[in-house]
């Protein structure tokens, strides 16, 4: 990909782009993420998150977007990526951020089997971002260079066993951080509206 991934650039493809929505059914859990972008030394950088290592989490460990369930309490997915954002990593994007689109819905995997549960990201924009303070489900904040990540030269392959199947399934190496999974699929849409209205 031969233009800068600049913010501007990122929100000016996503205005046009219609995401894949999934729909509610009995006892499906809803969920939300938010997919951070801020002003970088070169366009854009993408935040995410270590999540904390906890047996009881089925992504204990992954790298992730800021995200979480939807509570009771929340009017629908964007109020939950909102809060959790909040909570996880001290970032208020309905003080500073911009909602700039939103990428199609993702069925939820964890540890190789399909959960019942939806996750809807939306993607932000955030100018001068303040001091992050991750919370305890959170061991660090990483920011992405979103050139990086379109590099196609930065993929490698990891390799995982599910149902007694050797896979190598794709990922990026940032670091000692590894991105893969669901999380590397909606970097990989991002990329994918991205380069649809900006070819190589």
């Amino acid at each position: 990909m031969d233009a800068v991934l600049t913010v501007d650039l990122i929100r000016a493809s996503l205005g046009d782009f219609q995401p894949r929505e999934l729909p509610d059914e009995d006892g499906l859990t809803r969920a939300a993420v938010a997919a951070v972008l801020r002003p970088g030394e070169e366009g854009a950088d993408l935040l995410f998150i270590h999540r904390a290592e906890d047996p009881r989490d089925p992504w204990s460990g992954h790298m992730a977007f800021p995200g979480g369930r939807v509570d009771a309490g929340d009017m629908g997915p964007l109020a939950a990526a909102l809060r959790e954002t909040r909570e996880e990593v001290g970032l208020d994007l309905e003080a500073v951020g911009d909602p700039i689109g939103r990428l199609s819905d993702v069925a939820a995997v964890g540890r190789g089997r399909p959960l019942s549960m939806v996750i809807t990201p939306f993607v932000f924009a955030v100018g001068e971002v303040p001091p992050l303070v991750p919370n305890h489900e959170v061991a660090a904040v990483v920011w992405v260079p979103m050139g990086y990540l379109a590099d196609r030269s930065n993929r490698s392959t990891v390799p995982y066993r599910r149902y007694g199947l050797s896979l190598e399934l794709p990922c990026y190496r940032y670091g000692e951080h590894l991105i893969w999974g669901m999380t590397f699929n909606m970097v990989d849409e991002l990329l994918s509206v991205v380069s649809s209205d900006h070819p190589v």
